[in-house]
């Protein structure tokens, strides 16, 4: 994912809120609906969201240090992790509770027309938001569904959009249809049924971000074809004879750590296995420019190894060809 990208989706998003969040507060004021407070709340938490969101961004930035001499890239995923717990406690759980109090206690919408007005509104101004992450989403997808991007996104902050967007147009469309059926029937319980599922909504969006980004924070492998463009890259048959294993993992959304056993040729010089080494780290930065941080460890080719079949070379942390002479 590029910065950039990420960027004007939070930006878009954070000024859509922003305006979002202040016309409903107008509403609710004027009408007491409840669907309008949890939906104001909502859009005041996500406003937050995607500040904590360019916080993390701006924080990742900082150069490495002998405390964390791999960078801060992954505070990216701290802060998207922040999100989901915001999205969860502010927006999902005070949304239930406002939902539940307004069955509880129904009472008639006063001047419906105005939040009728906000919800359309920001139906309108969502949408904008959520077609801007769709946009820069498509840049970088591929040929992706919706849910693998989301699952396989390295970087935070799109999929962190896109499902905050998505499940703000759900909320609003709960909204209008709670207000409508409150206005049609005279009855404030419908207003409060609208807020107890918008809260469920968030809830359940909250969960999956969690989920996603506790993943990230464990720390992730690099995707398949970027596995396969490293191991093409390290293999030239020549100086480098096979790949014996190799682990990869994400210090950032744009950062890449690899470490890899490679197998050399027994009667190869130290001279001949530094230049190899060399020689495949810059194959394996011209082919993934996300891998900044390689380390390659050498270890003796075996040719009766590699002919008794099948393969080992081609199995990930399997045994490789002379698995026991490690030189270093």
């Amino acid at each position: 994912m590029s910065a950039s990208g990420g960027t004007k989706a939070i930006v878009a998003a954070l000024s859509a809120n922003l305006a979002i969040a202040a016309s409903k507060f107008v509403a609710f004021v004027i009408t007491g609906s409840s669907s309008m407070l949890a939906e104001a709340v909502h859009s005041v938490a996500d406003s937050g969201n995607q500040g904590l969101l360019l916080l993390g961004g701006k924080r990742a930035q900082r150069e490495a240090t002998e405390e964390h001499p791999f960078g801060y890239g992954r505070e990216r995923y701290v802060f998207g992790f922040l999100v989901s717990i915001v999205l969860f406690s502010v927006g999902g759980m005070f949304a239930v509770y406002e939902g539940y109090e307004k069955i509880a206690h129904p009472h008639a919408l006063e001047s419906w027309y105005w939040a009728v007005g906000v919800l359309v509104f920001a139906i309108v101004a969502e949408g904008f938001s959520f077609r801007t992450a769709i946009r820069e989403s498509n840049q970088i997808r591929g040929s992706l569904g919706w849910s693998q991007f989301i699952r396989r996104a390295k970087a935070p902050e799109l999929p962190v959009v896109l499902l905050e967007d998505f499940g703000a147009l759900i909320g609003l469309v709960l909204a209008l249809i709670g207000v409508g059926l409150a206005i049609a029937t005279d009855n404030g319980v419908w207003d409060g049924i609208g807020t107890l599922c918008i809260g469920i909504l968030l809830i359940a969006i909250a969960l999956v971000l969690a989920v996603e980004t506790k993943s990230l924070l464990l720390g992730e492998a690099a995707g398949k074809e970027t596995v396969d463009e490293i191991r093409r890259a390290i293999v030239d048959h020549d100086s480098v004879a096979g790949l014996i294993h190799m682990r990869t993992l994400h210090l950032g959304p744009e950062e890449l750590l690899v470490a890899a056993k490679i197998a050399v040729r027994h009667d190869d010089t130290a001279g001949d296995v530094a230049r190899a080494i060399d020689a495949a780290e810059a194959r394996i930065r011209k082919a993934v420019p996300i891998a900044r941080v390689i380390y390659l460890e050498p270890d003796v080719y075996s040719a009766e190894a590699a002919a008794a079949g099948p393969d080992p070379l081609a199995t990930p942390g399997g045994p490789g060809p002379g698995s026991g002479s490690t030189a270093h």
